[in-house]
């Protein structure tokens, strides 16, 4: 809530009062006769505190109906007038209510000095002394769009985007021709009323261009997966109710379906070309051009125009839909307030300001998941250099690690694997600090990727997280451990990022809303739970998904896991993923990586199968490193009699499959997964 505006020179704060409400209680006059003299300020000051504070009750009730998902924009006292006048917003609530504190405190300071009086038979008075100067100087509305046009401002020949085009050129953008074309996209979008902006892009210059001009024209960003089904895709734009779509020309013939339905949607089509104009340009270039032009005819206002500032922290910035791969997609809301404090968490545990050059960070990780981890804003508030990447191309990857010295990516332990694992994999000259989250990586993992230079921070999170939250910190101290202890405990999930509150590891046997912490030694298992800045507003259009996710006002991750002596959480499965085979817990987590300490074994994954005796037994489906061969049967050996995995653990089956089913962000699909296992057919990947 933002603080009061500025008062009158008397300091008293005039706003519109919500209809309905208790009048306020009396101002205590300056000074008073005597205690004796008739006087409205006679009445009981219990009276008095009891009416101030029934006020506050009734504004505190307002505002939690204005601000429930699902309600209408009149508070209680005043739905059956349709008088829109009388609606409060935020800032006003923070008004009417100081205002109201202010009298409780004057009758407390009024009834203070007629105890005073009365004890000591002079006169009483209000001894309130100088009214407090209120103001707002001290304020502004943390707003993650302001970074583009203040990194244009300070270095604009900075460089921005390193790109290579649909038409395979090589396009370089600085920083004040990005934030040109921000700033015509935002003006585009005002002339023409978009508020709700989809876009269906990979990651290209003009998506990071959308996400800022969407934001400084005071719109929602609604990025969605490309590699959904059309359907899936139709689903989420109409459920965002979106206005416009900003769509890559590859990808325009997955709107078919859409476009059936709701045909009076504008597509605004991006070539990816480098041209800006002319005839291998687009609609989307078209669409830049006409807002630079619409700002220099209403008066060339620049950026002071739009809204670098949110008008309100809490307003939703970008709606984040959920992998669904259980249930329709969930539009998760992003506030400015939590953008904003996501991306500074991300810029100091992903060290993205801490070169002396610039950071040059590859865009492997799309910007629709999460937005990115909120990752084009923080890399723009460090003026960094983007390099944008239309797909996932290992060759082309380890070309622009070695030749342009990235600094960072991000990516999910599936694209490190296959990475590590691609030709012309070698260690680099230079250490790249690379973010991992997505799925529990393995310590075999951190310690491939280590050898190569690439040095893992790992993170961990979810949608409704803006991404990551949790950070394993590496300590010192592990370097006199261990190989395999020491990447054990950094493949380890960590503790709560800076700006959110600490992490914590809940008993799931409590009713909903008890939470009971676990004890910290690493064996009682329980849900992990988050709290703070950087939890997500809730889901559009689903109050009750909302209620259950913050259960007892937590968010709920579902996510098992036990908590460290030191404090680090680990993960050991999703509550569903956990194998509970005769009485015994097994993490399918945990087992498959052991699994892939295999020397020729690549990646695993393992579901429960039924099994007569033990209720439930492992299976395991694994892709073989390239050129070796491998059998399901020689990996269950090897687990019996030369592995570390525990008896009861070892997987019952063993079957080796070409590529396992992912999400695109890399998780493994689970769900696909048992379906194998029951008979489905391996031959396609779902």
């Amino acid at each position: 809530m933002a603080p009061a505006d500025s008062g009158s020179s008397s300091g008293d704060v005039k706003v519109a009062k919500p209809a309905g409400a208790p009048p306020p209680p009396p101002t205590p006059a300056a000074s008073h006769s005597s205690s004796s003299s008739p006087s409205p300020h006679d009445e009981d000051h219990h009276t008095l505190l009891a009416t101030a504070t029934s006020r506050l009750r009734t504004l505190a009730a307002q505002f939690l109906h204005a601000t429930t998902p699902g309600s209408t924009s009149t508070s209680p006292s005043t739905s059956s007038t349709n008088n829109q006048s009388e609606f409060i917003n935020d800032d006003d609530y923070y008004d009417v209510a100081s205002d109201a504190i202010i009298q409780i405190e004057r009758v407390r300071r009024y009834a203070a000095g007629k105890n005073k009086a009365a004890g000591s038979g002079g006169s009483g008075g209000d001894e309130a002394g100088p009214r407090e100067f209120r103001h707002r100087f001290n304020y502004h509305a943390l707003s993650p769009t302001a970074w583009l046009p203040r990194a244009a401002a300070i270095e604009p020949g900075a460089l921005a985007v390193h790109h290579t085009t649909a038409n395979g050129r090589l396009l370089w953008r600085s920083y004040a021709e990005v934030a040109d074309r921000a700033r015509g996209l935002a003006y585009f979008l005002i002339k023409h009323q978009y508020k709700r902006v989809g876009i269906l892009a990979p990651n290209t210059p003009a998506f990071l261009e959308a996400t800022f001009g969407i934001g400084a024209a005071g719109g929602i960003n609604v990025a969605v997966n490309y590699r959904l089904k059309q359907s899936d895709i139709a689903y989420i734009f109409a459920h965002a109710d979106v206005d416009l779509i900003i769509a890559d020309a590859e990808f325009v013939p997955l709107l078919d379906t859409f476009r059936a339905d709701r045909p009076a949607v504008t597509i605004l089509v991006d070539t990816d070309t480098d041209a800006t104009e002319g005839e291998l340009s687009g609609p989307y270039d078209d669409a830049v051009l006409e807002g630079l032009l619409h700002d220099r005819e209403t008066g060339g206002r620049g950026w002071s125009g739009l809204q670098t500032q949110a008008r309100s922290e809490n307003d939703v910035i970008a709606l984040a839909y959920t992998s669904g791969t259980t249930a329709r997609p969930k539009g998760v809301e992003y506030t400015s307030r939590g953008v904003y404090l996501a991306v500074l968490a991300n810029v100091i545990e992903s060290g993205l300001n801490c070169h002396q050059d610039r950071c040059r960070y590859l865009w492997t990780l799309p910007m629709f998941h999460a937005t990115g981890w909120t990752f084009p804003w923080a890399v723009t508030s460090v003026r960094g250099t983007h390099y944008c990447l239309r797909k996932i191309d290992y060759p082309e990857i380890w070309k622009l690690l070695k030749e342009e010295k990235i600094t960072h990516f991000n990516a999910a332990p599936t694209v490190n694997t296959l990475l590590c694992a691609a030709e012309g994999a070698q260690r680099l000259e230079h250490p790249v600090r690379v973010t991992v989250a997505a799925s529990p990586p393995t310590a075999h993992l951190f310690e491939t990727m280590t050898a190569l230079n690439l040095h893992p921070v790992h993170v961990y999170g979810m949608t409704e997280t803006y991404g990551p939250v949790t950070v394993g910190y590496h300590m010192p101290e592990w370097e006199q451990l261990p190989a395999k202890e020491k990447y054990a405990k950094m493949a380890r999930q960590g503790h709560g990022f800076v700006t959110s509150l600490p992490v914590r590891v809940i008993k799931t046997d409590q009713p909903e809303g008890v939470l009971v912490d676990v004890a910290k030694d690493g064996i009682e298992i329980g849900e992990i739970v988050f709290a703070g800045n950087i939890c997500a507003k809730g889901y559009y259009k689903d109050p009750e998904a909302t209620r259950k996710l913050y259960a007892g006002g937590v968010l709920h991750s579902g996510d098992l896991a036990v908590w460290n002596p030191d404090g680090a959480i680990q993960i050991l499965d999703r509550a569903k993923d956990i194998i509970i085979s005769g009485g015994e817990n097994i993490s399918s987590v945990a087992l498959e990586s052991m699994l892939v300490t295999h020397p020729e074994v690549l990646e695993a994954g393992v579901v429960a199968v039924a099994d007569s005796h033990w209720g439930e037994r492992p299976k395991a489906f694994i892709t073989v490193k390239g050129g070796r061969a491998l059998g399901g049967d020689q990996v269950i050996e090897w687990a019996k009699h030369q592995s570390a995995i525990s008896k009861f653990m070892v997987p019952r089956e063993v079957e080796v499959v070409k590529e396992l089913p992912k999400t695109s962000t890399g998780k493994v699909k689970k769900n696909v997964l048992r379906e194998w296992a029951k008979g489905a057919d391996r031959t396609t990947v779902k």
